[in-house]
């Protein structure tokens, strides 16, 4: 696997990805989803995005 990617065009800021990371590695920025370096690859957030925002 790889980190977790968030398309920001597709992103529409629900935050439904930010309570679902283990290690709180996705914030808001500007609205949209973003993910850092602490991202352990784990891919929680990646079914929990309503429209398909976050890949791996």
């Amino acid at each position: 696997m790889a980190k977790a990617v968030v398309d920001k065009d597709t992103c529409i800021g629900c935050e439904a990805c930010v309570g679902t990371c283990p290690v709180e590695a996705i914030s808001m920025v500007d609205g949209k989803a973003e993910v850092d370096e602490t991202c352990i690859e784990c891919g929680s957030c990646v079914p929990v995005c309503p429209v398909e925002a976050i890949t791996q």
